[in-house]
C-alpha cells in the first residue's frame, strides 16, 4: 500500500542527477521500449525517478503508460536488466508505482515528435 503523501511533498522524488552513475543509468533506460509505442521509456516519462546511494545501488521508480499495459510484469525486468549492465552499478531496485498517474504531459519534446504531437 502506498504511503499518503505528506502536504507539499513532491509527487515525484527528486533524482540523483550529480552521481556520475546517473547519466550512464538514464542511456541505458533508453534502451527499453514500451513494445507499443516507437519511443524510450525515458522519453516517454514513465522513469519517474532514479535513485542512486553511496553504495553504487540504484533504485528506480517508474510507471506505465496504463495500469493494464500488457508488459507491466516484464518492464521492471527489463529495466533492471538494462541498469545492472552498467559498469559500476551495484544492484539495482525497480519499484513500480501509479502516483502521479503517468499523462502524455511527462514525454520529452522527442517523444511528442516523434508520435506526431508536436
Amino acid at each position: 500500500m502506498t504511503e499518503p503523501l505528506m502536504e507539499g511533498a513532491p509527487l515525484i522524488a527528486p533524482s540523483s542527477t550529480d552521481n556520475p552513475l546517473y547519466e550512464p543509468i538514464v542511456e541505458a533506460c533508453k534502451t527499453v521500449y514500451d513494445p507499443e509505442i516507437p519511443v524510450n521509456i525515458y522519453d516517454l516519462g514513465l522513469i519517474y525517478t532514479i535513485d542512486i546511494n553511496d553504495a553504487s545501488e540504484v533504485r528506480v521508480v517508474m510507471t506505465l503508460t496504463a495500469p493494464g499495459c500488457p508488459v507491466a510484469g516484464e518492464m521492471p525486468g527489463w529495466v533492471a536488466d538494462a541498469v545492472e549492465a552498467v559498469p559500476g552499478v551495484k544492484q539495482v531496485d525497480v519499484e513500480m508505482t501509479f502516483q502521479p498517474q503517468w499523462g502524455m504531459d511527462m514525454m520529452s519534446d522527442e517523444a511528442r515528435l516523434e508520435l506526431g504531437f508536436m
